[in-house]
């Protein structure tokens, strides 16, 4: 018989009197229910004097935004824990700490991060944080490195990738990804104003032939375990620090993904600038999130070659040239995966706030316009985009 039941505030503040490793378990009195989320309760836990102390976070059996209707599956928040504690063993620093997690209540303890704000509500009203790029680059290297046939154990990497299985979250992104946003299906949500250019993005043989390959290679590339899910409102900032949440998504596919996920949020924060802070004011802040994504990926890429010079167990994958060679592949697939999330979150069911919280409706559409163009670009050439220069050329002529 199963133990879930549904937290409520009463018991979450319970919960956090157990497992939250507080000096005094008493001190804590309340909780505060703080998910905007799709997928998850999470409550703040307040001590006596107001201040939050820790975090309670428990999957529900369905998808949240949309109700008991989408069922979902609780094992999920084992594999959200169990890939938080991996990734935080190889990079604790930029990696939210789990306390404690309990499989069958799907429930977990993590440190509060109150002292951090969302990164991308910080890209929105335009607050620099310069050393962030550079510190999700080095939790992407980390993280992917030894998770990788590189550092792991082929037997226990095989172990590892039967371990972190995650059929169903695979599946939602599997069709909010590659599928919905290339047909007519009732979980896609855009202005009516776009239909004819969503209209011409479904009938595009070169684009979906490019998906096509996309979600191949995200359905059998085991290469290393994911975030899955590695976008800006994954990540909080403070000044100097960078921490990694929310990875449900968690699973063994193409490093290239997580990578390109990351990038794509800063471009699509890049898109919605002029609509954000009218064109002129843009300019520099657009100009900005440039160096970001090219900072990002040439920290990562320095970062991964680094790790694998200087600790790759498996002597085949030592040979001197083949951590380029494929780092090379991790590049044009990042690219790729870049552009569906351009235009996943452009037309699909998640939307981000750099776009819908445009005001101005025709400046909105110009900028989701964009974004989708550029997406589609972005699939489509990433075998002929060589390098992150190129690819920022070819962004900056995209307008």
């Amino acid at each position: 018989m199963s133990l879930y039941r549904t937290f409520t505030a009463a018991d979450a503040v319970e919960y956090a009197r157990q497992y939250g490793q507080v000096a005094d378990p008493k001190a804590l009195v309340s909780a505060e229910e703080i998910g905007d989320g799709n997928l998850n309760l999470v409550f703040k836990i307040l001590d006596d004097a107001g201040t939050s102390r820790v975090i309670v976070k428990q999957a529900l059996p369905y998808v949240r935004c949309v109700g008991e209707s989408w069922p979902l599956t609780l094992d999920r928040a084992r594999i959200e824990a169990e890939t938080l504690l991996v990734h935080g063993g190889f990079c604790p620093r930029h990696t939210v700490n789990v306390l404690h997690h309990d499989a069958e209540l799907a429930v977990m303890v993590q440190e509060d991060l109150s002292d951090h704000r969302i990164w991308r509500h910080e890209l929105i009203n335009g607050h620099y944080y310069p050393l962030a790029a550079g510190q999700l680059a080095e939790y992407l290297a980390q993280t992917l490195f030894h998770t990788s046939d590189f550092y792991q154990d082929a037997q226990q990497k095989k172990a590892q990738v039967s371990r972190f299985t995650n059929p169903e979250l695979c599946q939602i992104t599997e069709d909010l990804f590659f599928t919905d946003p290339y047909i007519e299906h009732e979980r896609n949500n855009f202005d009516a104003a776009l239909l004819p250019q969503v209209g011409e993005l479904r009938q595009d043989v070169a684009l979906k032939l490019a998906v096509a390959g996309l979600k191949q290679r995200f359905l059998s590339k085991a290469e290393a375990l994911l975030h899955g899910d590695i976008h800006s409102g994954s990540v909080f900032v403070a000044e100097g620090k960078l921490k990694a949440i929310d990875a449900e998504f968690g699973f063994y596919g193409p490093i290239g993904f997580d990578v390109g996920t990351a990038l794509g949020n800063l471009l699509l924060n890049y898109c919605g600038l002029p609509g954000l802070f009218g064109p002129r004011d843009a300019a520099a802040g657009r100009e900005q999130r440039l160096q970001d994504i090219r900072e990002l990926w040439l920290i990562f890429a320095d970062r991964f070659l680094a790790l694998c010079q200087q600790k790759t167990r498996d002597i085949t994958l030592a040979t001197p040239g083949y951590a380029e060679q494929f780092l090379r592949q991790v590049w044009i697939d990042a690219v790729g995966y870049c552009g569906s999330e351009l235009v996943r979150r452009t037309i699909g069911l998640a939307h981000v706030a750099d776009l819908d919280s445009i005001e101005d409706a025709d400046m909105r559409l110009e900028c989701q316009r964009n974004a989708l163009s550029l997406g589609r670009a972005l699939m489509v050439n990433a075998p002929q985009i060589e390098h992150i220069d190129a690819l920022l050329a070819r962004i900056r002529q995209h307008g």
